[in-house]
């Protein structure tokens, strides 16, 4: 048998391949050793002077092998795209492919193998990697087929080529080293259900998946931010029961997510789990956690976990002073929010764009604007140039504050210190514009946007809609929907619940039908705002049996109804006196399991007010305290509405009293009320 030992320089098509340690991480497959099979390495000896044993790794180490001609034949031939019919059988082919074929005869599997990885490495060779394997196996010449098809499937998956992935997958019988291999190209790919259903498929088959595909999938979840707690729990249970070991990686991945998910407890659960198991959480996983404690108001917990982070040897850089930053910030700890601040530069830390927003949302929060604007010159002292983000934030709290005037001047020092709005930043200017009902502004803004050549998105066209709706011009509201499509951009189905409500409002009940048949052909599904603006216009109307009918089909598509939609029918029925339909309704949503809201309860006591049955009004309010539910100032002063509307004027100043006892401060309503009953009272005094 011939063999090449000083092989030709290699073409310029094929590149040095180095060969490296394996792409899984800690999977329990095939480590193949170090080899140096390159294509311009030199064969020591000749591979027919004896079969190599792949047992003698010391007797492989010393061998190379020379893969230039069979690269160049694969680079040639259609190999990739032959089948697996008798007339490609190794005895009807060429003399010159058998003869090749024959050459590599000695080759050992490991060096298959890493050759495999080598060209799977690159997108530019990812072909040819797919000829080889499909060539091997023609040929017979290395035995772990299903090691082969899986690095080949990693490497597509990698190359974001799910579609092959799947189709080279056909060509074998799925062993538990393929399914891995496809979990894990779908996972990162963000193909979910894919994943899920190959991970179902396979413990039916009888396989055990591996915690890389776990890790995968659950890193998967959090980019595309689609993480959710119960789903989370539910994987969990998945390893417990498969005893599947939890590796630190794991264990980290599932910090993360459940912190991602806003289940702080759960988070705090496995971050005590991996510490007791000796080993130590990513900096990355106690930043998820602080964030989470701090959007859950626990800032206690996350300042404890943030000197965890210190104590434990790890710097606390940037993104971990943000996290505790804006649990400060959301909690208006405007102190505590400086304080970070300060300990960040002691320590060195420098500040990004988000920590200048943060503190100016914070500054902003307690109407404090100049400490914002100082905010802003001290980004510019520390060359950290202010974004257009900053500044909506700015305008967002003039915004939440009332001030709307204000959005002239923070546009203007916007433009002055040479940052160009963008979409976002117009975005909230509509919105700012149409909340206080100024039309005009808001549609000039819109027009801006456009002569600056910023192409409006949804959420521009559905503030602009909303914002008409609100303010009762419904037909300019149509004329907008009518123009978003004609531009190009497609409604979501928020614009359709928005113009649902609006046709609703005007009882165009054909037109309502029409939008929803109309939504469903383009792909879009009604969601739980959806059927909750529906039952709220059709009871608004006391079309009762179209509103429970679109309840019963909701919760036949699958759908679980809110506390809000129930808050909806019980109003509606209360505003027309119907409080037993009203008390029904409430046990239907009990018995849905849904825990009832004041909000709800409040709308059940106006029901009963309604209705002149002032003693079940008053049940309602011993029901919130026997539930630890405290009651608002909307509360008591529904109670007062119907004290009046039976006549007992004397019963309102008592509410009144127990309202400001309860550490509710009575509204411009509750003193009209009580002003109300007094006079009545004294009106009758005089007869």
């Amino acid at each position: 048998m011939n063999m090449l030992l000083l092989p030709p320089p290699l073409s310029s098509r094929f590149p040095s391949f180095h060969l490296t340690s394996p792409i899984f991480r800690h999977r329990h497959i095939f480590q193949p050793p170090l080899f140096a099979a390159t294509t311009t390495a030199v064969a020591t000896t000749s591979l027919s002077s004896k079969r190599l044993d792949e047992d003698d790794l010391a007797s492989l180490q010393n061998r190379r092998y020379d893969f230039t001609p069979l690269l160049q034949f694969l680079s040639t031939s259609d190999i990739a795209t032959t089948n697996d019919s008798d007339s490609d059988s190794p005895t009807s082919l060429e003399p010159a492919e058998l003869h090749l074929a024959e050459s590599y005869r000695a080759v050992p599997a490991p060096l298959w193998h890493s050759l495999l990885k080598s060209l799977s490495s690159s997108s530019s060779s990812i072909s040819t990697a797919y000829s080889l394997v499909t060539w091997l196996q023609k040929h017979n010449l290395c035995f772990s087929y299903e090691l082969l098809y899986s690095i080949l499937i990693h490497a597509l998956g990698r190359s974001e080529k799910l579609y092959e992935a799947f189709l080279l997958s056909q060509r074998q019988t799925l062993t538990p080293l393929t399914y891995n291999a496809l979990i894990g190209a779908c996972a990162r790919n963000d193909d979910l259900e894919k994943a899920l259903n190959l991970m179902s498929r396979m413990r039916h088959d009888g396989y055990q998946s591996d915690f890389v595909n776990y890790s995968l999938i659950i890193q998967s979840l959090t980019r595309s931010n689609k993480i959710d707690s119960s789903m989370l729990q539910k994987l969990y249970e998945e390893i417990e029961a498969d005893k599947i070991e939890l590796d630190g990686q794991l264990l980290n991945d599932i910090i993360v997510g459940f912190a991602k998910a806003g289940d702080a407890n759960r988070a705090m659960f496995f971050l005590a789990m991996i510490q007791a198991n000796g080993l130590s959480p990513k900096t990355a996983s106690l930043v998820a956690v602080i964030s989470a404690l701090g959007n859950s108001g626990r800032m206690v917990e996350a300042e404890a976990v943030f000197e965890e982070l210190k104590e434990g040897g790890l710097n606390p850089r940037t993104r971990a002073y943000n996290a505790l930053l804006k649990g400060y910030v959301k909690a208006g700890s405007l102190g505590d929010a400086e304080s970070v601040v300060s300990q960040m530069e002691n320590s060195g830390v420098s500040p990004d764009e988000h920590t200048y927003s943060l503190l100016i949302d914070a500054y902003g929060n307690a109407g404090r604007w100049e400490s914002a604007r100082i905010v802003l010159k001290e980004m510019e002292a520390h060359n950290v140039q202010p974004n257009s983000y900053v500044f909506s934030r700015i305008l967002a709290s003039y915004r939440d504050r009332g001030e709307w005037q204000r959005s002239f001047q923070v546009l203007k020092e916007m433009k002055n210190s040479g940052v160009r709005p963008d979409r976002h930043f117009y975005n909230v200017m509509i919105d700012t514009f149409g909340k206080y009902n100024c039309l005009d502004h808001a549609m000039a803004t819109f027009e801006r946007m456009g002569s600056e050549g910023i192409q409006p998105d949804n959420v521009t066209w559905n503030t602009l809609i909303v914002c008409h709706c609100k303010s009762g011009h419904h037909n300019t509201a149509e004329e907008l929907f009518e123009a978003m499509q004609e531009s190009g951009c497609s409604p979501c189905t928020t614009t359709y619940n928005i113009m649902i409500n609006s046709f609703g409002e005007q009882e165009r009940w054909e037109e309502v039908k029409g939008l929803l048949g109309k939504m469903q052909s383009q792909g879009l599904l009604p969601n739980v705002v959806t059927y909750t603006t529906l039952v709220d216009i059709y009871g608004q109307s006391g079309r009762f049996n179209d509103a429970i009918e679109c309840l019963e089909v909701m919760k036949s598509a699958g759908l679980k109804p809110s506390s809000t939609m129930y808050n909806a029918l019980i109003n509606a029925y209360a505003q027309r006196g119907l409080s037993d339909q009203a008390v029904n309704a409430f046990r239907v949503m009990r018995a849905d399991g849904l825990k009832p809201s004041i909000l709800v309860l409040n709308s059940l006591i106006n029901a009963f007010g309604e209705d002149r049955r002032d003693a079940e009004a008053f049940a309602v309010l011993q029901y919130m305290k026997e539930n630890d539910l405290k009651p608002d100032v909307v509360s008591y002063t529904t109670l007062m509405k119907a004290l009046i509307r039976v006549e007992k004027f004397d019963k309102v100043p008592t509410v009144y009293e127990e309202m400001i006892l309860s550490g509710c401060t009575p509204d411009r309503k509750a003193r009209a009320m009580l002003r109300s009953a007094l006079r009545y009272m004294k009106h009758a005094l005089k007869f």
